[in-house]
């Protein structure tokens, strides 16, 4: 009988498992969306002298050229330390912490996101879909892929906190920055380009999980592992099967 149900256990914590991580990047219904998620990106030219900082062991100069304040749903994201990002170290860019693809105003005012797919590369964001209506209905406009830079420790580990399907909040500077070891990087200061240089590069003062997403399963892929390693401890903990 306690066979049985370890092994039922077993079976049952990795379905789950499947299941929860399948489900824990579900882009929320847009009905649960906050209203701020529908405002347009705020920006505003400044006078502000380029401005030196340190991130991994290089020195950067940041010239700052707009305020920047976006609401948005995360629809993709690329963490720059994760093992398969070899520009970033390459080029000794640390300060550029996570790239953010965030959808905002008329594309989340109905379903069409939900039609979509979105994935991130190491420096761009990318989407298709199967739909032809969804994809005349989808706004351009309304996406950006965002350069998040950080040398603030705290702000750095919220950023990577984020996930596919939160709200975030965050604000700062457009910015271009470089190092003296040959790299620079400018901004997009249009939310209508396209290709190459489209992407915000955003020196970031402030970042906030508004609504975090994924509903349950997030906590489920947890639940999931923990009835699993029980269910090993109780496997090993069998007296041996012995068959006449």
């Amino acid at each position: 009988m306690a066979r049985k149900f370890v092994r039922v256990l077993l079976i049952g914590s990795l379905l789950l498992l499947a299941v929860a991580l399948w489900r824990k990047d579900i882009l929320p219904d847009h009905r649960v969306l906050r209203q701020e998620l529908l405002e347009e990106p705020q920006q505003a030219a400044v006078q502000r002298a380029a401005f030196e900082t340190s991130a991994g062991g290089v020195t950067y100069s940041v010239r700052p050229l707009y305020t920047y304040d976006l609401y948005g749903l995360v629809v993709s994201m690329h963490d720059s330390e994760t093992w398969w990002d070899y520009i970033h170290r390459e080029w000794n860019d640390h300060l550029n912490v996570v790239d953010l693809c965030v959808l905002w105003g008329n594309n989340i005012r109905g379903s069409v996101y939900k039609d979509m797919e979105f994935s991130s590369g190491q420096f761009v964001c990318n989407f298709r879909t199967s739909s032809q209506a969804a994809y005349e209905a989808f706004d351009q406009a309304a996406i950006s892929n965002n350069h998040l830079l950080s040398n603030d420790k705290h702000i750095a580990r919220t950023l990577r906190a984020v996930r596919v399907g939160d709200q975030v909040h965050f604000r700062g500077f457009l910015s271009e920055y470089s190092h003296g070891r040959g790299f620079k990087r400018g901004t997009s200061t249009v939310r209508t380009d396209s290709g190459n240089g489209a992407c915000e590069t955003v020196f970031i003062d402030d970042v906030e999980i508004l609504q975090p997403g994924g509903g349950p399963w997030r906590k489920l892929v947890w639940v999931a592992v923990a009835l699993f390693v029980i269910g090993i401890v109780g496997w090993l903990r069998l007296p041996a099967h012995v068959h006449d």
